[in-house]
């Protein structure tokens, strides 16, 4: 495994060299103050004193079914002008896929793919992430929000270009039924009176953690260089954990409650906990209805107040390691157009992705979205999404069924609703090692 990422390594440093005697001005070896040059006011891409030549081939991408005609149209765009040498396919891939099919067969998966950030570890244990060279790497850190370029990275080393900053959740909801959209208790009250559904996935690991984090606790991991996860620190089982817990269980047992955060197989909803990728299917649900907020506050069993937490958590666009050297450049190349601040809020216009690179942020449409208001709300109180391990999903989906199935509810002592609390929490820790 270590040989891998040394390969890589080495195959990036030779592309620097590779750069700098094709006439690059910015490519070759630079002093950190150099490198801030590079494109720091407006996202622009490094400049060339020329072409450079990378010769002829072909390259594979993987993206999101909804990201696929917009991303063919913009490669397509791009080799002509660059490399007309190569041709390209943009396949359908989800970014929860990407990950997995890369890791299973690293030679044969693609070029270039995206992927949702909590995949990264287990791409750079297994190889199949290209590290990033310094004047990429320096680009990234400058033309993009402070979430997404620390998601990128894997210890002090950067293996990806961020692409959006909107994998998170939020609150839709009717307006013509929710009357108060800061307050759980307000929600659920609103959507029982009215015979309508409240959707939450409770079960998911990545929602779970609004009420805990929520209520001022702690659950997180950390890797070593090569992805190994190397570190938990958590503190469910607390008495702030027990305030939490005691909000799942109670929320579980409302009449309005449903598990789930698709909007597609919601039915008969007002509300629903979810993110960006359900917006235009909520909005034709809701019409004029339709309203966004973040998260709401809820009061505990300890009758104080808290605002709901969670993941925030960003796309990025991979690169799979080289053997060619032209190829390799071309590829970072690539990534860099396909996320500068122009593709960006193209991407936005076409798909809705809300952008990672600042001055995209600042463009007026995405600044009046009102979806990604909310996110952004959302994202003050939310938790940078680091690295999981695929056990930690799997054990919270079992632990928060056994809430939704009544085996636990509102009837268990604190005592034992502690007990189950350590039990996950020692689960939890135990998958790293």
């Amino acid at each position: 495994m270590k040989k891998k990422v040394l390969s890589a390594l080495l195959v990036a440093s030779m592309t620097a060299t590779l750069f700098a005697g094709c006439g690059d001005k910015t490519e070759g070896n630079k002093s950190a103050d150099d490198n801030k040059s590079v494109g720091t006011e407006s996202g622009t891409s490094p400049e060339t004193e020329g072409p450079v030549d990378y010769g002829e081939g072909t390259l594979t991408l993987w993206v999101a079914e909804n990201a696929v005609d917009f991303t063919k149209e913009q490669v397509d765009a791009f080799l002509k002008e660059n490399a007309p040498g190569y041709t390209a396919t943009v396949e359908a891939v989800s970014e929860a896929d990407a990950a997995g099919n890369m890791i299973t067969d690293v030679e044969g998966g693609a070029d270039l793919f995206s992927f949702a950030q909590d995949q990264l570890a287990r791409l750079v244990a297994a190889g199949a992430a290209q590290p990033v060279i310094d004047t990429y790497s320096s680009w990234i850190a400058e033309n993009n929000d402070e979430g997404s370029v620390a998601a990128v990275k894997s210890g002090d080393m950067t293996y990806a270009f961020p692409m959006t900053s909107d994998n998170g959740y939020f609150l839709f909801y009717d307006k013509s039924v929710v009357t108060n959209p800061d307050s759980l208790e307000d929600i659920l009250a609103d959507c029982e009176k009215a015979g309508k559904n409240f959707y939450m996935e409770i079960n998911q690991g990545w929602y779970l953690p609004s009420f805990f984090f929520g209520t001022g606790c702690v659950g997180e991991y950390e890797t070593d260089v090569d992805g190994n996860f190397t570190k938990c620190t958590m503190d469910f089982a607390s008495d702030k954990g027990l305030v939490a817990f005691k909000e799942v269980i109670e929320l579980a047992e409302s009449k309005a409650f449903q598990n789930g955060s698709s909007s597609d197989d919601a039915t008969n909803y007002a509300a629903i906990v979810t993110g960006t990728w359900n917006a235009a299917s909520i909005k034709k649900e809701f019409g004029d209805n339709y309203a966004c907020a973040k998260l709401p506050k809820f009061k505990g069993a300890d009758d104080q107040e808290y605002q709901m937490s969670g993941f925030k958590g960003y796309k990025m666009l991979g690169i799979k390691p080289q053997t060619e050297e032209g190829k390799l450049a071309l590829c970072f190349k690539l990534a860099q157009y396909l996320t500068d601040a122009e593709r960006q809020v193209a991407r936005y216009e076409k798909v809705g992705w809300g952008p990672s690179n600042l001055e995209a942020q600042g463009n007026e449409a995405v600044q009046a979205d009102v979806a990604l208001t909310a996110l952004r709300d959302q994202f003050e109180f939310s938790i940078p999404q680091g690295q999981y391990p695929n056990d930690y999903w799997t054990y919270c989906t079992s632990f928060v069924d056994t809430i939704i199935s009544g085996d636990i509810s509102s009837k268990n002592s604190d005592d034992d609703l502690m007990k189950k609390l350590q039990e996950f929490q020692d689960t939890c820790m135990g998958y790293a090692k």
